[in-house]
């Protein structure tokens, strides 16, 4: 057994503590920020003790937001409302076709199986801004523009691809004879797909789903060019705290701070799914 001296730990406890303080630091200083007026935030030199006002927690909330050019009415709760329900539903709708795609590709190979994969996974490699004009276009004679449907279509262009090369993965590493031996017991395609291969690929279709969501709610240029200020998440609706009196940072703070704790909380609450995704695909005796 291999044991370290009490000098190794300290300087491995040292060099961790370095580590979190460095990667921490910046949420942390929104988190502060959140809690200072823009007098405090841009005084030089920056202070670490400040007397905290949750003014800018009140502007977000009640939707009116003060500055030196008078009172705006912002629509930040909103735009919070439209990210968790464009992110949830294009998200379940992702799962909904790329679950049953990804187990088709894994367990049915067939000519020209691995191009069509291919082919969905580079959808996520296209940058958006090369297809933003035709859909722009599109959008407009279908009358999706502007739309909760038009924005979910649009995410799957996000969502479907990442779940779809992930769940596979997790798939094949399922070995198939369980799969087999629940077959010749009399049981059909469907029941062997609802029992014995999502349970077991249950934790990488978690992860997956998880992975979609982040990138979901951090999408930016789709939201901004295909939808009003009604329909876009917060991402976009940030750019209203860039105001002719300046640049109102506490709000952009508080902002921040908001929107990352849906994405936190779902982070720290999937870690487990996580986890049991490592032992996927044993077979236990």
């Amino acid at each position: 057994m291999e044991h370290t001296s009490l000098l190794e730990r300290i300087l491995r406890g040292a060099a961790l503590t370095l580590v979190v303080i460095f990667f921490m630091f910046p949420i942390v200083w929104i988190f502060m920020m959140s809690f200072q007026t823009n007098e405090t935030i841009l005084r030089i030199p920056p202070q670490l003790v400040f007397k905290p006002t949750l003014a800018n927690y009140t502007a977000l909330i009640t939707g009116k937001l003060t500055t030196a050019a008078g009172t705006l009415d912002i629509a930040f709760m909103r735009n919070l409302w439209n990210s968790v329900f464009l992110s949830v539903t294009s998200v379940a709708v992702a799962l909904l076709l790329g679950v049953p795609a990804a187990y088709a590709f894994a367990r049915h190979k067939f000519r020209g199986s691995e191009d069509i994969a291919f082919t969905l996974l580079s959808f996520r490699f296209a940058p958006a801004l090369l297809v933003l004009l035709p859909l722009t276009l599109y959008f407009q004679k279908l009358g999706l523009a502007n739309t909760y449907i038009g924005l979910i279509w649009v995410y799957q262009l996000i969502c479907l691809p990442l779940i779809l090369w992930i769940v596979r993965g997790y798939f094949e590493d399922i070995p198939a004879d369980i799969e087999y031996a629940y077959r010749i017991a009399g049981h059909s395609w469907f029941a062997t797909f609802r029992k014995i291969a999502l349970p077991l690929a249950g934790p990488g279709i978690a992860a997956a789903g998880l992975l979609a969501f982040i990138f979901a709610w951090n999408n930016f240029v789709f939201a901004l060019v295909l939808a009003s200020a009604d329909k876009q998440p917060v991402t976009v609706g940030a750019l209203a705290f860039i105001t002719s009196s300046g640049i109102q940072y506490g709000q952009i703070s508080a902002a921040i701070v908001l929107s990352i704790t849906p994405t936190l909380a779902l982070a720290l609450y999937a870690q487990r799914y996580l986890v049991e995704g490592l032992s996927l695909g044993a077979v236990k005796g």
